[in-house]
């Protein structure tokens, strides 16, 4: 089985707190009607602090879409190299040893993708498949490792590298008085992250059963509207209850993989919110214990989309408690209403001397 290996995760270097989102949102929006309301869902959001690469300040003079762009761009490339050399360090592998990469961001936009750029600078090989990942939210880190699995089990052997770039705070809509845009402002926040799935060998998180969910008819519940001045997050207020529904299905994907989703050893969950939270443990008849490190990434870092899952999956690796077949969930959720979940169990293992000689004498064939 394919094994999702240790992620590398940075933050920048800007720190905003929640005292200092409150202070920024009383002055920015003074005076207009639904201010109170928004400084009252900030409050609630449980986020204690946030990371974000540029200076409050300078990020809310909000210099336009085409400068936002241009840094995107730049902070992707200056940001993006250390964090996937410390994930192919994590799996034991080389840029060499890398057959696809799978690029997924909301928050900025580039064509060619950032994958192009990697595989011409970072010493990837040529032939090296690029699977960009732009549109689908939070919920890309889920599909990342889905998308992953399912190469690797297309094509064994092989090895699949996962980037998040999510600059959340280039996002941020200053002159934008709604409560969704005054929320989002409050609540996500900008990281880095990278991951190897290993389609031999490896210590991780052997990926063994993978699904995707829409729930009908809530497309327009998580969107972007795509304006002149880039784009403004909208949330409809039924979102916090989508757990509801969902709960239902990660039950049955456990069922089917003939596991009780209640009794599992490990839980990596999309901290969208706190009410996603609390909502999934009631709904799973889960103790909130087992969401600690979706819990710990929103509080620290905020709502860090896509990357969320490979944060709170860090964690899990460095509380180091896991055993060998340890079971878990991985759930990451998104715009559609979009549901990506994988089961798998822990895996502590090395590639063999045989497995390393078959590589070497057997390269991957796509």
């Amino acid at each position: 089985m394919p094994t999702l290996c240790k992620p590398a995760v940075e933050l920048p270097e800007y720190v905003i707190t929640l005292e200092e989102t409150l202070k920024f949102a009383e002055t920015t929006h003074a005076g207009k009607p639904q201010l109170p309301l928004a400084l009252r869902l900030i409050r609630n959001t449980g986020v204690q602090k946030r990371h974000i690469v540029q200076p409050i300040e300078k990020t809310l003079r909000h210099p336009g879409l085409e400068e936002r762009n241009r840094i995107f761009e730049s902070e992707s490339k200056k940001r993006c190299p250390a964090v996937i050399e410390q994930a192919l360090a994590n799996a034991e592998l080389s840029a060499r040893d890398i057959d696809a990469i799978i690029f997924v961001s909301c928050t900025g936009f580039m064509m060619p993708s950032l994958t192009a750029w990697l595989i011409n600078t970072m010493g990837f090989r040529t032939d090296t498949r690029q699977i960009p990942i732009a549109q689908l939210g939070c919920a890309a880190g889920g599909a990342a490792i889905n998308r992953a699995h399912d190469f690797c089990t297309a094509y064994p052997q092989s090895n699949v590298l996962i980037v998040s770039c999510e600059l959340c705070s280039l996002c941020y809509q200053p002159d934008d008085d709604g409560v969704s845009s005054l929320l989002a402002d409050g609540l996500f926040g900008d990281a880095v992250a990278a991951a190897v799935v290993r389609g031999v060998g490896g210590t991780g998180v052997s990926l063994e059963r993978n699904a995707s969910y829409v729930i009908p008819g809530t497309e327009d519940w998580i969107s972007y509207a795509v304006r002149s001045t880039g784009f403004h997050f909208q949330l409809d207020r039924r979102v916090p209850g989508t757990m509801e529904p969902l709960a239902p299905v990660l039950r049955e994907l456990a069922t089917s993989h003939g596991l009780d989703v209640g009794h599992l050893d490990f839980y990596i969950i999309h901290a969208g919110g706190p009410r996603i939270l609390s909502d999934l443990s009631k709904f799973l008849g889960v103790d909130h214990k087992m969401f600690r490190h979706s819990w710990a990434t929103l509080t620290e870092y905020g709502n860090i989309a896509s990357a969320v899952v490979l944060d709170a999956l860090r964690r899990l690796f460095e509380e180091d408690t896991m055993v060998p077949d340890a079971t878990g969930i991985i759930a990451g959720f998104g715009p559609g209403i979009t549901a990506e979940m994988a089961m798998g169990s822990w895996r502590v293992d090395a590639p063999s001397i045989q497995e390393d000689l078959f590589r070497q004498a057997v390269p991957v064939s796509l």
